[in-house]
């Protein structure tokens, strides 16, 4: 049989394979290129961006969990403009399509942000909405249409780049989210962001983040993951990318039948630095021991009872 293919065009972008690098797990990449060649991956999501630098929570921000872990890192980042100057070009020079995430505390931020970023050669812009609303609260623009609205509408109208929205768990229903954000010019859709959690110390009745709460990300949340990205592939008629707890080939080859045209592989990566390029030459096997020549086939395909 003739070699799979692995490739996938998203908003028409060309990825050579469908595994990413998920945002904040990966940093920009300087540290895994000293492992492989970056190009090797299908894309790099890099580290949450910000429109002004970020040094992030107080410490202690990760705690293990069984099957996972707890992160409040808090957006640690050097700001879009040393993205721009510093870290997008070494990232340019890798064949590799290069995804940047952004966030902000108001929907100035993201607009100022994405129109920044408008005039570089980065690939797409991934939009973070599980951050704050100051304006609101501190309930999260992504907890509610109106605020994943908001955010969408004010970034559509500041670049032209494709624009994917990586929405939040922590919902009655994402459908209503994804459908709101693809009315307001959304290309893409990526799910899940981490779920709320929470871990005490039973010896000092403290939580084990100064944060108190973090996201949970890793396996556990993975059949979370493959729910949600089966729901809004079904209700929304852009492509969506799976994220969470994904570890393998075989979660790749799931989360792809589910309705995922792509993945993003991220906390598994802090286990074993090498998880995606394994994973990558495990959907390969499985494409050709399964006679499937592209693996564009299979997005969708699962059979419900």
């Amino acid at each position: 049989m003739i070699k799979p293919d692995l490739s996938v065009n998203i908003c028409g972008v060309e990825f050579k394979n469908p595994v990413i690098a998920a945002s904040g797990t990966y940093g920009f990449g300087e540290e895994y290129d000293e492992l492989y060649p970056l190009e090797k991956l299908g894309g790099i999501s890099c580290k949450g961006t910000t429109l002004n630098p970020k040094d992030g929570n107080i410490p202690p921000r990760i705690a293990e969990t069984p099957s996972g872990i707890l992160n409040s890192v808090g957006l640690q980042n050097p700001g879009v403009d040393k993205f721009i100057s510093y870290h997008l070009p070494r990232l340019k020079k890798r064949d590799t399509v290069v995804i940047a995430n952004i966030a902000g505390a108001s929907v100035e931020d993201y607009a100022l942000t994405a129109q920044k970023l408008d005039d570089t050669d980065v690939d797409m812009i991934e939009l973070n909405i599980s951050c704050p609303n100051v304006k609101q609260g501190g309930a999260t623009w992504g907890v509610s249409c109106a605020g994943a609205y908001a955010v969408t509408k004010a970034v559509r109208s500041a670049t032209k780049k494709p624009i994917m929205v990586k929405l939040t768990p922590n919902v009655t229903d994402i459908t209503e989210i994804a459908k709101a954000v693809e009315a307001e010019g959304a290309d893409a859709v990526s799910l899940i962001n981490t779920l709320l959690g929470m871990r005490i110390d039973i010896k000092t009745r403290r939580p084990v983040l100064h944060n108190n709460v973090g996201g949970l990300s890793g396996p556990a949340v993975f059949p979370v993951a493959v729910r949600m990205v089966w729901q809004v592939s079904n209700a929304v008629n852009i492509p969506v990318i799976g994220i969470g707890g994904i570890s393998d080939g075989a979660d790749i080859i799931e989360m792809m039948l589910a309705g995922a045209s792509a993945v993003q592989m991220g906390t598994a990566i802090f286990t074993d630095p090498y998880a995606p390029i394994k994973a990558i030459e495990q959907v390969e096997r499985y494409l050709s021991d399964n006679r499937i020549e592209k693996i564009s086939d299979i997005v969708g395909q699962v059979e419900p009872w």
